[in-house]
């Protein structure tokens, strides 16, 4: 009878100490071979999320922008090993902040071939961020496995450089910071971001994805399609302001 209390004390316990404990690392299935994860940061002295994606395909797995913590680099990589028995290959950031590029550096010298655009480049040299190893010039369509994806620019917006990432057969689009979620009050930080242009370019990237199934956003839930045109209702907003 003693084995069996203290057996339901040690569950209770583990319980109660697991509901207040956040992992730094969540993985979550989105469909198909995708994966969101999530690790956070700070901003503003509040723990904000910051979402990635990852990509399992035959020739290995793709990562989309770095974790925001430096202490998930490897855990990422060790968790995606566990869960998939594949290695990352290749990362490609989609902006110059460190919450997409902080992890460049170290995934590079674990031999991953990491790429950013020329401008994302330019700036976090400018702004002594980590670079990549490899440059994309243009709007670009890469195909590993049996999958396909393109990079797209479609203007300045939360940033000069920001791109977006589209998969046309699974009607996927990978918003970055660009895509505010639904529940968003406002674009977020506006430091580096170009007011005047938000609006256009986010009709640009509507334009270019008209329909898509899943919309990823960085900060927020991505579980909700209409982060898109709640975005560029903000943009709308903030555009008459100027």
């Amino acid at each position: 009878m003693q084995k069996i209390l203290l057996a339901i004390l040690l569950f209770s316990l583990s319980k109660s100490f697991g509901q207040t404990t956040q992992p730094k690392l969540k993985i979550a299935h989105l469909t198909d071979n995708f994966y969101i994860y999530t690790t956070y940061g700070n901003y503003e002295n509040t723990k904000v999320p910051a979402n990635g994606m990852y990509l399992v395909t035959s020739e290995g797995v793709i990562l989309f922008d770095t974790p925001w913590d430096t202490t998930q680099f490897q855990p990422l990589l060790d968790s995606i090993q566990f869960k998939h028995h594949k290695t990352v290959n290749i990362c490609i950031a989609t902006h110059w902040h460190d919450d997409r590029t902080a992890g460049l550096e170290y995934y590079r010298q674990k031999g991953i071939k990491t790429y950013t655009t020329k401008l994302t480049d330019e700036l976090s040299k400018k702004n002594n961020n980590k670079r990549a190893e490899n440059i994309i010039n243009k709007d670009t369509t890469f195909h590993v496995g049996n999958y396909s994806f393109e990079t797209y620019y479609p203007g300045p917006g939360h940033t000069i450089d920001n791109i977006v990432i589209g998969f046309n057969k699974e009607k996927i689009l990978y918003g970055g910071c660009l895509i505010k979620g639904v529940d968003a009050k406002n674009l977020g930080f506006l430091g580096d971001a170009d007011t005047k242009a938000y609006y256009n370019t986010l009709k640009n990237v509507e334009k270019k994805y008209p329909a898509p199934k899943y919309i990823i956003v960085s900060h927020s839930d991505w579980d909700n399609v209409n982060s898109l045109k709640h975005s560029i209702n903000l943009a709308k907003k903030l555009k008459e302001k100027n």
